[in-house]
Order: structure tokens, then C-alpha cells, then sequence
């Protein structure tokens, strides 16, 4: 099993000119560029089709064919992509919170990174949709920390780390987790689940997103929003299997895999989303 990547060709694929090194500066800089440069998405547990971690076959989707992927994919990518620079990264697991309330027993589906750099610890996630951290967050709880959107925070509750934003003057949690560091095989159960199991989201709904500097792009089922500080979302639904395709390519850079079924899932798609 390949434990390598092919540095140059991610750089180029997250539009990155110019040097690289084991610095907060690159950390910031890459994790950005990243989540607006490679979507996420779940066009394949849609269509019924694996969804593989090991390297090589994450490189060849998400860099290569110009898909997208959500958080084991993507952050399992990046953090190939933070070892080959010459960071020291590890994984970690956590319980997704993000629209549940906040004493809500959820499964360990959701996968985050932390960094160590110049004796500080750091957390990236480029594979959260719709609410993506952009950059970086210090490990420190109880301070607001600056994004490009939305400020971010951690706070310490009941011995777990809570990730969370703020959104419309209200600070929601996006996930808890530890700090315990996952080996691979915990990702690769929980992937199993979330990819294939009859009750998880990403087998019954569409879920995309990406986001820029200034904006945030999603499309779940035929609901298309984009959301700009200090501006009220911007919603639509897609009607059209043609729409939709094109929303998907033009707005999300997806280079659409050539399955026999695509179109007929995306017809099938419900307008209205489960909360």
C-alpha cells in the first residue's frame, strides 16, 4: 500500500503557486485553498458505489478525476498531504453535533486533524460541508478565533472538546471529540457505515458543498444555497436532472463520473431535506 502522495500534482489541483513549507502560514494557506478547490460530496455512496481510503485511490479521485469526497477522503488526503510538506499530524474521530441538540449520543462518523507546530497544537478539518473550518484553529479552549467567514471556537464540556461556530449571533457546536489519536482501521468501520448503511445520509440524500473565502456553497437534495456574511442565504431549488448537473460541475467543480444510473438518482432526488 502506497503511504506516499504526489505532492506537486495536489498543489496544482488546489490551484497552490509558489513554495511550501512546515509552517502556520502554509498550514492556513493550504487548508483554505483546499476546501474551495476540492468539493465535498457523496456522489458515491449515492450510486451505490465503495468508497476506498488507501492512498492511492483517494489521490486518484480527488486529484486526479476531479471529484470531491467528505471527511475520511478528504481529510485523509490532506493529512498525507501535511506529512509529505515535513508537518507532524495525527488523526482524530468525533460525534457530529452540527443541527442536533447538544446532549445528543451520536456515533464517532466524522474525522478531524490535529497539527503540532512550533510546540503549539493546531486542528484542521477540510471535510465538514457546509460549515468547513477554513484554515486553522489553535488547540485552546474558551477564545473566539478569527476565520475568513464565520469566527470559530472550542470549549472543554463533560471530558470532551466541542468544535464550534458562530452563526446568526449564536454559537452551535459542530462535533465533540478527544484527543486521542485514531489508527486506520476506526476510519475504515465508520466509513463502512456511513457508505453503505441503509440508514445513513449519504446512501439516501445528496449532500455537497464548498467554500471560498467569502461564501459558502451547498446543494443537498435539490436545495441550492450559498451564504454570504452579512447577506441572507440565497436559496433555490433545482428542477431539472440537467440543472442539477450543471449546479454540480459549474458551482462545485465536479468532474462527473460516467455512471450508467447517475442521472436517474438525481431524478429520484426528494425536494425537501431531512433535518
Amino acid at each position: 500500500m502506497r503511504d506516499t502522495i504526489d505532492l506537486q500534482a495536489y498543489l496544482r489541483r488546489i490551484g497552490w503557486q509558489g513554495a511550501v513549507a512546515p509552517d502556520l502560514a502554509t498550514l492556513q494557506a493550504i487548508a483554505t485553498a483546499h476546501v474551495a478547490a476540492i468539493p465535498f460530496e457523496n456522489l458515491n455512496p449515492l450510486l451505490a458505489l465503495p468508497v476506498t481510503l488507501e492512498l492511492a485511490a483517494l489521490e486518484h479521485k480527488l486529484v486526479i478525476e476531479g471529484r470531491g469526497g467528505y471527511c475520511f477522503e478528504q481529510n485523509l488526503l490532506f493529512e498525507a498531504v501535511l506529512r509529505a510538506i515535513g508537518f507532524e499530524v495525527s488523526g482524530l474521530i468525533a460525534r457530529v453535533l452540527w443541527t442536533r441538540p447538544e446532549d445528543a449520543v451520536t456515533p464517532q462518523t466524522h474525522m478531524l486533524l490535529r497539527v503540532e507546530l512550533a510546540g503549539e497544537s493546531w486542528l484542521v478539518d477540510v471535510g465538514f460541508g457546509g460549515q468547513n473550518l477554513i484554515g486553522a484553529l489553535r488547540l485552546q479552549a474558551d477564545i473566539e478565533q478569527a476565520t475568513a467567514l464565520e469566527p470559530f471556537r472550542l470549549v472543554q464540556m463533560d471530558g470532551d472538546w466541542r468544535m464550534q461556530s458562530l452563526v446568526r449571533g449564536q454559537w452551535s457546536s459542530l462535533y465533540r471529540f478527544d484527543l486521542r489519536p485514531v489508527p486506520l482501521i476506526d476510519y475504515i468501520v465508520a466509513n463502512h457505515y456511513v457508505s453503505t448503511h441503509p440508514d445513513s445520509f449519504f446512501v439516501n440524500h445528496l449532500n455537497v458543498a464548498r467554500t471560498t473565502s467569502d461564501s459558502r456553497l451547498s446543494l443537498r437534495n435539490r436545495e441550492f444555497t450559498v451564504r454570504r456574511m452579512g447577506h441572507e442565504p440565497e436559496r433555490r431549488t433545482l428542477g431539472s436532472v440537467a440543472e442539477i448537473r450543471q449546479t454540480l460541475e459549474q458551482q462545485f467543480l465536479i468532474m462527473l463520473p460516467a455512471h450508467p444510473q447517475l442521472d436517474q438518482r438525481l431524478d429520484s432526488l426528494p425536494d425537501n431535506v431531512p433535518v
